[in-house]
């Protein structure tokens, strides 16, 4: 929750420091030079969570945005499309058929923010770094292949997999493998605070009230040494308490462009033309919502209840009334617009059936009402998440087949106690680490999933999934990604209940909206500039 759990109606969130400062700027948006960006994503530090923009840490889609915008990684996904292009490498290969040798050649030249010289060791120490620390909430998961890492030059790495796996070089794009200075990070612990010690194309001040971070000015990175090159010299973040805040400051002409997180209502409005001089940009979204079931707790063990929640909801009303259509229902684990989706809940429950719920429910002796409590984040999937728990609540409630309540969580609670087991059933949303089926699956229901979900199913650990990772080709993995999700289908560990669409608003004269975010929904703030107000 990237993983990363996360998000609504859209985007990413931004962050990041180079070193943890007061101050910033106080230019705004209007004056020609600094583009301003305003979200509501909240970063924090926490005493579970000390240290929530170091990569052996960060696990969410506001953090990973900033750091992708001030860490290297050996590969990045392009401008756009999904195939990993070199970043601090100059190339990257597996050298073997079984894809269990990946070999990379850093470029010429490379130093941290710092001044610092970035090698191979700093890649091999980073690497081993988030295996290592192994941070409960932390990304460790998405590098839990590799065996060992060896640096036979300080411009070559070696990486041994334990086992094939040919999603290794779109990991390796995520900020599970940032790059970070070996002089400045501890090897076993994590980096308290909001320093960042990077070698991407911008570096970042940081201003924090109350540990939270509430501006951060990112100016061009003068070491930096890669193929992207900013076009804007300065970008100020700004974070607001809410959508309200932040529409204000787009409506004011103090934020330049805003993301996440606009509610359907004002999203309504701006597309409207409703505020002069604003426009909105809408694209397919790969963010997806779920409920989730932790298969062990006794309301929900019985896959019967799992079923019987899976013929009643109605998804259609949901993005309907609540969302205003700026989401799409989704039936799979695995979103619309993927390879290898497929609608199996649709096709396994068809549209919404009470009666058939009631059979379900019958035929496995299960007494009703099923009293079950749904717990959700107050303050990280956005300023509808209460609304639509309540529409959830209602639709199970009016079967009378099930008495729900509903609870809401603050985030810094929920995210720990959702992986300790706490909850029955709870909301989760997921940005793609990377944009592959893979990435839906086993941050889910694959051994070592990051929620530690208890869910298993021998077919999909130890024969569907290892094999799909053997395909290089990703389309001759088709078959077995559709039968994973047909299985999850069936047995209900995960409910998917809608897909966002993103949206992007930003004043006429900041360019670069159409590149903003990449092919998982990451930032990059690299592609904004000023032109000409229209």
């Amino acid at each position: 929750m990237k993983r990363k759990t996360l998000v609504l109606p859209a985007i990413a969130g931004l962050l990041t420091s180079v070193l943890t400062a007061c101050g910033g700027t106080d230019e705004s948006g209007s004056d020609g030079g600094t583009i301003v960006v305003g979200t509501t994503d909240r970063i924090e530090a926490t005493s579970g969570g000390p240290a929530p923009l170091d990569p052996a840490q960060a696990y969410d889609a506001a953090a990973w945005s900033v750091m992708h915008n001030t860490f290297q990684t050996l590969m990045r996904l392009p401008r756009s499309g999904t195939e990993p292009v070199p970043d601090a490498a100059e190339s990257c290969g597996f050298q073997d058929r079984q894809s269990e040798q990946y070999r990379c050649k850093l470029r010429s030249g490379l130093k941290f923010a710092s001044g610092h010289a970035l090698t191979s060791e700093d890649v091999k120490f980073s690497l081993d770094r988030v295996r290592n620390i192994h941070h409960e909430s932390g990304p460790e998961t998405l590098l839990s292949s590799i065996d060992k890492v060896e640096t036979p030059s300080e411009r070559e790495v070696v990486i041994h997999l334990s086992a094939p796996d040919a999603t290794f070089p779109s990991k390796l794009t995520t900020q599970a493998a940032a790059i970070v200075d070996s002089e400045v990070y501890p090897k076993g612990s994590l980096l308290k605070g909001f320093e960042i010690a990077g070698s991407g194309p911008y570096q970042v001040e940081t201003e924090e009230q109350d540990n939270r971070v509430v501006k951060a000015v990112f100016t061009k990175n003068p070491e930096y040494k890669g193929d992207l090159e900013p076009k804007s010299a300065k970008i100020e973040m700004r974070f607001y308490d809410d959508s309200a805040q932040l529409e204000k400051g787009l409506t004011d002409g103090e934020v330049d462009l805003a993301n996440r997180e606009l509610n359907p209502e004002q999203i309504e409005k701006l597309e409207s033309g409703e505020v002069e001089g604003v426009r909105v940009t809408e694209s397919a979204g790969q963010a997806v919502r779920y409920l989730a079931f932790n298969t062990e707790a006794a309301p929900v063990r019985n896959k019967a209840v799992r079923q019987a929640i899976a013929h009643i909801i109605n998804r259609q009303n949901l993005v309907r009334d609540v969302h205003k259509r700026t989401s799409d229902a989704l039936y799979s684990v695995v979103p619309a617009g993927t390879l290898s989706h497929t609608n199996s809940f649709h096709n396994e429950y068809g549209e919404p059936d009470i009666a058939a719920a009631r059979r379900v429910l019958s035929r496995a002796g299960i007494q009703t009402p099923v009293k079950l409590t749904l717990t959700y984040s107050t303050d990280h999937y956005g300023p509808s998440t209460a609304k639509e728990y309540a529409v959830l609540r209602d639709q199970l409630n009016a079967s009378a087949l099930f008495s729900v309540k509903i609870k809401g969580v603050k985030w810094t609670e929920f995210r720990p106690a959702a992986g300790e087991g706490k909850y029955a059933a709870f909301g989760i949303g997921w940005f793609p680490d990377f944009p592959d089926a893979d990435n839906y699956i086993a941050p889910f229901v694959g051994k070592q999933n990051f929620l530690k979900m208890p869910y298993r199913n021998n077919a999909i650990d130890n024969q569907l999934l290892p094999r799909t990772r053997q395909q290089a080709q990703r389309s001759m993995a088709v078959r077995d990604l559709q039968r994973i999700q047909n299985l999850v289908a069936q047995d209900v560990p995960l409910l998917p209940l809608w897909q966002v669409k993103q949206y992007v608003a930003a004043q006429d004269d900041i360019t670069g909206i159409e590149y903003a975010l990449d092919s998982a929904a990451m930032l990059q703030l690299w592609e904004l500039s000023r032109g000409v107000k229209g």
